[in-house]
């Protein structure tokens, strides 16, 4: 039978008893944002859990419920369904769950992101507990590039997360429906800056090369992200260690 580690999965009993032996919780954060027309509005989400459910069994670790939204690109809140927090309401919320964790013993928490835009990892980077530490882990700070055709690293629903999501995923990808977008490089600063009034034209949501995406890609981005997470948090540092966070 396979352990429950979810608190949504667990009696309080459990958790205590648990967190007797592991005082650790692993919390993953994605967003409600769009990804094209290709991609599902929660890659971000999925992609965070996944991630998160992985290490969680392997280390024997709590894992909280995923967080769902968080601080979405200004230009793409005009897109269907995306839904976003201000950086003040993402960091409030946050602080106050960590909070009442902290208080039931909780002495570490893993925060695992899957969304990269600046304000929303700001909000998780200046959390504030007593005393318990607090680990915030973008996984696109993972150098992917060798990995990567069409670009230098991941860009917004283009060749790296739609082959995370070709691996992971691959009923909710529309490849059929897949456009690449290039943006000149200031106009994407602009972009990720929200400095940008609307959606940039013709991209349809996308900023990168998905056509460009496998699920062989995925698999091997997919296990270059957990290998770094693994040797950052969980594993004994070694002078051999690559590719970590």
């Amino acid at each position: 039978m396979e352990e429950l580690l979810g608190l949504d999965e667990l009696s309080w009993i459990d958790v205590a008893a648990h967190l007797a032996r592991d005082p650790r919780l692993i919390i993953p954060a994605g967003a409600l944002e769009q990804h094209g027309p290709h991609l599902p509005l929660g890659s971000n989400v999925l992609i965070a859990r996944h991630i998160a459910g992985d290490l969680s069994r392997e280390f024997h670790v709590l894992r909280a419920p995923t967080v769902h939204y968080g601080v979405n690109v200004a230009s793409d809140r005009a897109y269907a369904g995306t839904a976003s927090l201000i950086q003040k309401t993402l960091h409030r919320v946050m602080n106050e769950l960590l909070a009442a964790w902290e208080a039931q013993g909780i002495r570490e928490f893993i925060i695992i992101t899957a969304h990269r835009h600046e304000p929303h990892l700001d909000a998780l980077a200046t959390l504030v507990t007593r005393q318990a530490r607090v680990r915030v882990l973008s996984i696109w700070d993972v150098d992917l590039s060798d990995l990567l055709e069409g670009q230098p690293g991941p860009l917004h629903a283009g060749e790296a997360e739609t082959s995370l999501m070709l691996h992971l995923y691959p009923s909710l990808v529309r490849m059929d429906r897949a456009r690449d977008f290039d943006l000149p490089d200031d106009a994407f600063r602009r972009y990720v800056r929200d400095q940008l009034p609307s959606p940039p034209p013709g991209g349809a949501g996308v900023v990168g090369r998905p056509t460009l995406a496998t699920a062989e890609k995925g698999a091997a981005i997919y296990q270059r992200i957990l290998t770094a997470i693994q040797r950052a948090v969980f594993l004994p540092a070694t002078e051999a260690d690559t590719d970590t966070l």
